[in-house]
């Protein structure tokens, strides 16, 4: 009579995304990165300039759009890099080795690098990752030839390497003398691996998980982390409550005519860069006279602190007083 029901392991998955449907009217700050986003390409010549001003989460939802608007590079990256990132989303990107690794050097916290669909990053830029980043997890790789081949050559990185370990027992080995930097790297998600790639991974690297297949049981136990799952973007979080109509890439680009560049000079309408630069500098110039007499209430502060504990400015203030009286008399 009593019949088990089985449920799919889609239906389960499916009910974080009905979740989502139900949430309400997107925030203030997404509204404001949305506007931000359809005009990137005229705020990106001064956004090293004024990225710093910006949290790390409005860092990376930047970094997201541009991804998605393909406007993404290695100058780019490395403006909105921040020291606090625990993941990397450069998947279909312009960013090249030389991006990747100084982006890895500053955000030495990577958990999670997607770097599929990249022709431009080689296993030098893995190496460098690796490196870097000794908590790094998991990685993204694949999609394209030239990704392919990165893949492949990368994965001596994380082999063990036995040829030059001392010491008598295994014991006594260090986890960072028999690795290339890539120990720490547990999931790999690299949808079309070859066959032999796949077998020399589960034969010298055991620990680490290949394309890990979501089940039930490992989602509901939280083994197999979000960030190893190919069917969500690594950086999705950060612009899921944005206008997907933000980063649509327009495919007819109006070429301007005298007409228009005339018009267009004329305008009085300034541009978002020039709107930001413009804001900046007015709240510098507003805040200057307060940062003045911070710095001589501080001036002021170290003087008195100063006459109260030397005994030379105290016997000069007593020099000076007496001159006075004698010149009164």
């Amino acid at each position: 009579m009593n019949q088990r029901i089985k449920i799919p392991v889609s239906a389960y998955l499916s009910s974080s995304r009905i979740s989502a449907l139900k949430r309400g009217p997107p925030s203030l700050i997404s509204l404001c990165l949305g506007v931000v986003g359809r005009h990137l390409e005229e705020i990106i010549p001064c956004l090293a300039d004024i990225s710093d001003i910006f949290p790390a989460d409005i860092k990376m939802s930047i970094a997201a759009i541009a991804k998605r608007r393909k406007l993404l590079d290695d100058d780019l990256v490395v403006s909105l890099a921040d020291t606090s990132w625990e993941i990397l989303d450069v998947s279909g990107s312009d960013v090249s080795d030389s991006g990747l690794a100084k982006v890895s050097e500053m955000c030495k916290s990577l958990r999670a690098v997607d770097i599929s669909r990249c022709n431009k990053i080689t296993s030098m830029g893995v190496s460098e990752l690796v490196q870097n980043c000794r908590s790094l997890e998991t990685l993204r790789c694949g999609g394209c030839p030239s990704s392919e081949s990165t893949a492949r050559r990368s994965l001596s990185l994380f082999k063990p390497d036995l040829s030059n370990v001392e010491g008598d027992t295994w014991e006594e080995l260090d986890v960072t003398e028999i690795g290339h930097g890539g120990h720490s790297l547990r999931w790999l998600v690299w949808p079309r691996i070859d066959k032999d790639s796949l077998e020399m991974l589960s034969m010298e690297c055991p620990r680490i998980v290949v394309n890990p297949k979501p089940s039930f049981l490992t989602y509901s136990l939280h083994e197999v982390p979000r960030e190893a799952s190919p069917d969500v973007a690594l950086d999705e979080p950060f612009v899921k409550d944005i206008d997907p109509k933000t980063w649509v890439v327009r495919g007819v680009v109006k070429i301007p005519t005298t007409s228009s560049l005339s018009l267009t000079s004329s305008s009085s309408e300034l541009s978002i860069a020039e709107k930001f630069r413009l804001a900046f500098a007015e709240r510098d110039a507003r805040l200057a006279p307060k940062r003045a007499k911070n710095a001589r209430q501080q001036q002021r502060r170290a003087e008195r602190d100063w006459m109260m504990s030397s005994d030379e400015a105290k016997a000069m203030a007593f020099a000076s007083k007496a001159t006075r009286c004698l010149r009164k008399k």
